[in-house]
């Protein structure tokens, strides 16, 4: 029988739930709303990252290549690192708050692979040369938003100063890739459909930077933030633009990318809210807390309805010649 092929860009799934659940729970801190509901989407991110985790285990562990293959792959290799940074998210949130000392050790044991990975795949591009056209927004992840959420996680379970480092990684490989990709987006032809959903998470590292810190900070809008927020805003516009570029796509598992980078940012948005109170703004946080919640909420039903009809996973891999 052949064996079900998981692309690592499943491993977007959980993590795009472990945002909306974020989301939910800074929502019951600042706006009262039902924190149950943040930490049941927690523990269904959770749940699902072990069934992705353990899908993909069976089909790679008996052909290691395959698993080689993918990390070294210039397009999947970015979404396998969304393995290990969604534990370091859903032990920050989901259980920090009940026992921070467990939360440190999965936090520190996942911050680790992070950084390894990250390590990892960093060399590959170097030794392994990586074609201009080949590179999309999904380089952000093993080493930018890698960084910046091992960074909020870390101060959540109160190792600041590893924290700060984190950041520091975060922050200028953010510099360094972020050039690199907008230079291959100006320049060169338009990302191939599949690959297209992956511009949405350019929004993501502002948003994870800025909540990085306000986890440094206690919360509080200070400058650096403000100056994050700033660029974090453009980028948000700029998706206006590519609204018309999204609706001509056909639904596919790679829209799974728009939901943890616009997670964050609806999650900033109401850190925003919050500090600033402007008139409406309880208002404000609960249609940003309904839209983000719609957005995931619509993509993992079309995700459902997609499977069930057979359209969700990829065709298995044909049998090996006798």
């Amino acid at each position: 029988m052949a064996a079900v092929r998981i692309p690592p860009n499943f491993f977007g799934i959980p993590f795009g739930l472990a945002g909306l659940g974020n989301t939910w729970i800074v929502a019951g801190h600042h706006r009262g709303a039902p924190t149950w509901i943040g930490n049941a989407v927690l523990a269904l991110a959770a749940l699902t990252w072990l069934t992705v985790v353990a899908a993909y285990a069976t089909y790679v562990l008996p052909k290691p290549r395959t698993l080689a293959g993918d990390m070294a792959d210039p397009i999947t290799g970015p979404f396998v690192s969304l393995a290990v940074i969604t534990p370091m998210l859903l032990a920050a949130q989901g259980v920090a708050p009940y026992d921070r000392g467990v939360a440190r050790i999965l936090v520190d044991v996942f911050l680790v692979l992070t950084v390894i990975y990250g390590g990892w795949i960093t060399g590959q591009w170097i030794y392994g040369r990586v074609a201009i056209d080949q590179i999309h927004p999904g380089y952000l992840l093993p080493t930018v938003t890698g960084g910046f959420v091992a960074s909020g996680a870390a101060h959540v379970v109160g190792q600041h100063t590893l924290a700060d480092v984190m950041f520091g990684l975060g922050l200028i490989c953010w510099l360094m890739l972020g050039s690199m990709i907008l230079n291959r987006l100006f320049t060169r032809p338009q990302l191939p459909a599949p690959l297209v959903p992956t511009l949405a998470i350019e929004v993501a590292p502002p948003a994870v930077a800025g909540l990085a810190l306000l986890a440094r900070n206690g919360g509080q809008i200070d400058i650096w933030v403000m100056l994050i927020s700033g660029y974090g805003l453009l980028l948000v516009l700029a998706q206006i633009r590519l609204l018309a570029l999204y609706l001509r796509l056909r639904f596919a598992p790679s829209f799974w990318a728009f939901t943890f980078s616009w997670s964050a940012v609806a999650t900033m948005a109401l850190d925003w809210l919050t500090s600033g109170e402007p008139p409406g703004h309880r208002v404000y946080s609960y249609l940003v807390l309904a839209a983000i919640s719609a957005l995931i909420g619509g993509i993992a039903v079309r995700s459902i309805v997609a499977a069930a009809r057979g359209r969700f996973l990829p065709p298995p891999d044909p049998p090996a010649a006798a």
